[in-house]
């Protein structure tokens, strides 16, 4: 008994509809179809109909002029269904010829044990992707209204999306808070602060529940560690501290944290402190840092698992630049990058996170008053460094720069309002204090800002 072959169905519907634009709707491919004589039927359809209006040829001719084709009368099923199965079928012939060529075999053999599985992964995700079926394109905004009363129910009830608050007020005031499924990108000239700042958001977004994952590629572990103690201690006020003859509430001072030079008094106040932490923190930070034996592999894909993993709400990737970029598939300068961001954005979206990335501004001659001393600036968009799609890619682009205790925020590039908006903040991260700087007469006299 003849199998019954799905191409031949769905070309001779397509032939009896005359509706050679199903192949284009259902994204039919010629490599779509197992036999040969499928394959120059399907290019006869569609020869035939580039020259004759869209029309498809009459079952006879198709017949006449290829040679082994079987016309399949009075089809039933839908295209929809035939699509599937031809793409069904594709799909193993395809991953059969993968895992039994020459290729496979000479990598297996060649490539690291991981390497191999993330190649793997890549060939068989291309071909996931080359068959699937499209059923439906994009959403009719009057048809799909229940889609989106859903949607606007679970948001006002908080279960869709969260709204993560930032450490500084006018961030909050201006674009309403870090809304997850967006990608927020911090930028700075080398040695200003970034990863401070960006540490502060982690902190905040704990303080509110959040589970925050930091992969901090530049930092060791007890570097962070100690960077967060200082912060969220000075959160609590645990001291007193007179800086340039002003009172401030602060944490405990990092530099004796990483020397391990605290005095007995301070090392009982500090131990104190770790044993109420877990009271005082509400969500959960988990940092991958650069002394990690076990993280090697830092490519977008093991971002996705590790924020699987962890539950994460909030994510900080510091920085960009130390991923293990995607593949330059454009062959253009800054293609991989590129890559890397656009699969940043889409896993942000994916995952319903928060995610903050930092990179580099250009380096270039800071401005000098009339004595000779820098002046803060924070950097340009034009000064984004190490790729542009950051700045494309992300929901809002925020420039820094600090300077002697104090320090500028700027909301360079706003997709939900913000652009050109500066935030003045008192920086002090040696005592755990970052904060947006008091606002009216009292505070500027005590700042030349």
């Amino acid at each position: 008994m003849r199998r019954l072959a799905y191409g031949e169905s769905l070309l001779s519907k397509v032939i009896d509809a005359s509706d050679p634009a199903a192949l284009t709707r259902y994204d039919i491919r010629e490599d779509h179809f197992g036999t040969d004589a499928e394959r120059r039927a399907y290019r006869f359809i569609r020869d035939y109909a580039a020259a004759n209006g869209g029309a498809a040829p009459d079952y006879r001719t198709v017949v006449a002029e290829v040679a082994g084709f079987t016309y399949m009368p009075e089809v039933a099923d839908s295209f929809e269904w035939l699509a599937r199965k031809v793409k069904a079928d594709a799909s193993k012939r395809m991953q059969h010829a993968f895992f039994t060529s020459r290729e496979f075999s000479e990598n297996f053999s060649a490539m690291k044990p991981d390497e191999f599985a993330e190649w793997v992964r890549g060939k068989l995700a291309e071909i996931e992707a080359g068959t699937a079926t499209r059923t439906k394109v994009g959403t009719d905004i009057k048809r799909d209204m229940a889609a989106f009363l859903d949607e606007y129910r679970k948001r006002k009830e908080g279960r869709s999306f969260k709204i993560w608050r930032s450490k500084f007020p006018t961030i909050n005031r201006e674009i309403g808070g870090y809304l997850s499924g967006n990608v927020y990108t911090w930028y700075g000239r080398s040695g200003r602060g970034k990863s401070v700042f960006t540490m502060e958001e982690a902190i905040e977004a704990a303080f509110q529940g959040a589970s925050v994952l930091v992969w901090a590629m530049e930092m060791s572990r007890f570097e962070w560690m100690a960077r967060a103690y200082s912060s969220i201690s000075a959160r609590r006020g645990v001291l007193s501290a007179t800086i340039d003859g002003v009172d401030y509430e602060a944490g405990f001072e990092n530099r004796a944290l990483l020397a391990g030079k605290l005095t007995e008094e301070f090392e009982r106040g500090f131990e104190a402190f770790l044993a109420q932490l877990n009271d005082m923190v509400p969500g959960t930070i988990i940092v991958r840092a650069v002394d990690d034996a076990d993280f090697s592999s830092r490519r977008v894909r093991d971002l996705e698992a590790d924020i699987i993993a962890t539950g994460a709400d909030v994510v900080v990737i510091d920085p960009y630049y130390y991923m293990t970029y995607e593949a330059n598939t454009s062959r253009t300068t800054g293609g991989d990058a590129a890559e890397t961001s656009k699969a940043l954005r889409a896993l942000a979206g994916r995952t319903q996170t928060v995610i903050h990335g930092i990179t580099q501004a250009e380096e270039v001659r800071d401005g000098k008053d009339d004595e000779g001393n820098r002046e803060l600036r924070p950097p340009t968009r034009a000064e984004l460094k190490k790729s542009k799609a950051f700045l494309e890619d992300s929901a809002l682009t925020i420039g820094i720069d600090t300077l002697d205790g104090i320090g500028v925020i700027q909301m360079n590039k706003g997709r939900n309002g913000g652009e050109g908006v500066t935030v003045e903040v008192v920086y002090l991260p040696n005592y755990g204090i970052v904060r947006e700087m008091e606002t009216g007469a009292e505070a500027a006299g005590q700042f030349n800002f």
